[in-house]
């Protein structure tokens, strides 16, 4: 059994801010994660990293001079197709949006280059976690192995295996799934998609379904499949038959222009279904001595494009009361999560009402009024 100071666990965006802004205040920590390496799974697409969140984590961690060089230029185009091929709405990207587009899988690389060697340690799954008194606590890892730690923070995502030393509370089926896909070098092997796609992100929306594609590196393109379907339709297709999933999938989407169909049904990998779940929107826990979380084990939500930015920020606001408060931990947990739960709050709740404008009966008109700022949306 060892003995650390700070614990995180989860490696994820969160997590490893968390540890590096830490580090430039001087403060130890370890981070354990599940996976054996950095490259034991892909890591995501893309991420639009916003200058109210996202970026205000990367000044903390004293690492917005390299960030410039992970944005790939003119993502943050936007374009809004009707299911006939025809452009209703398209924004280029003229370098001002504050939201520049790079890969979840280069943005997590950077971190982990920017903390000093064993912080992480990889191939570490929790198999459980207990209190100790006095604000210590035991997390036990599946190789038998366990570690005390005098400040537990819990960044393992949806199904938080820290989450139950704070709150009883897990997340539920929203009523929508996504099932993903690529399109590789699609310039010039399926230059019609690219076509319809443009240069930044593509949106194709009707009651309850929809497409939304984002050009990632290169030409690739990477398809989100929007279904507002009970789990128990997703239940009934065998995922482990690509090519009868993708027909079954594709069949949602019968007399749509085929240069977007063709965005599922010539895809150049396994469609993967992704079931989208949340926590409550106003979710949070009386303050427990010795513990918090961070990111999607604090407040998950059906993506909204806010999930990573806020989890760099939970890590980074919580590294900055630790540091303002080195001889008072529990107030500093307390005044980082008063901030982090309205705001956590808020953005759910603009989710929320996002996904009722792509996908609720007046789209796509409504998110035409919300990108123009005819109803004066910002």
């Amino acid at each position: 059994m060892t003995t650390t100071h700070v614990t995180i666990i989860g490696a994820g965006l969160g997590g490893l801010t968390l540890a590096r802004v830490l580090h430039v205040h001087g403060i130890a920590s370890t981070v354990y994660e599940a996976e054996s390496s950095p490259t034991a799974r892909a890591q995501g697409g893309m991420l639009d990293i916003h200058d109210y969140n996202g970026q205000l984590a990367l000044q903390a961690a004293g690492l917005m001079e390299e960030f410039p060089g992970l944005v790939l230029e003119g993502r943050e185009a936007a374009r809004l197709v009707d299911r006939d091929g025809t452009v209703l709405f398209d924004q280029p990207d003229d370098g001002t949006g504050g939201r520049p587009e790079v890969q979840r899988g280069e943005l997590r690389q950077l971190l982990l280059d920017s903390l000093p060697p064993g912080t992480v340690r990889w191939g570490h799954k929790v198999s459980g976690t207990r209190p100790l008194g006095g604000g210590r606590h035991e997390v036990t890892f599946a190789d038998g192995t366990s570690v005390v730690t005098d400040l537990l923070v819990g960044a393992d995502g949806a199904w938080s295996r820290v989450r139950p030393l704070l709150s009883a509370a897990t997340p539920e089926y929203t009523g929508m799934s996504c099932v993903e896909v690529y399109l590789y070098d699609a310039d010039t092997r399926h230059p019609a998609s690219a076509k319809a796609v443009g240069g930044g992100a593509l949106y194709v929306l009707a009651p309850g379904k929809g497409f939304v594609t984002h050009r990632e590196k290169g030409s690739d393109l990477h398809t989100y499949v929007m279904l507002a379907r009970p789990q128990e339709w997703f239940t009934e297709i065998d995922f482990t038959d690509p090519a009868a999933a993708v027909a079954r999938i594709a069949k949602e989407f019968d007399g749509w222009a085929p240069e977007l169909t063709a965005l599922i049904t010539d895809a150049d990998t396994a469609p993967v279904l992704r079931p989208l779940a949340a926590l409550p929107a106003e979710h949070r826990w009386e303050r427990v001595p010795g513990v918090t979380l961070i990111g999607d084990a604090a407040h998950v939500a059906a993506p909204n494009g806010e999930g990573a930015n806020l989890a760099m920020l939970d890590g980074a606001e919580l590294a900055q009361a630790l540091a303002a408060r080195p001889d008072d931990v529990e107030t500093a947990l307390a005044a980082y999560e008063q901030a982090m739960f309205p705001r956590s709050a808020e953005t759910a709740s603009e989710g929320t009402e996002l996904y009722a404008l792509m996908f609720g009966d007046d789209t796509p008109h409504g998110l035409i009024s919300m990108f123009t700022g005819e109803e004066g949306t910002d």
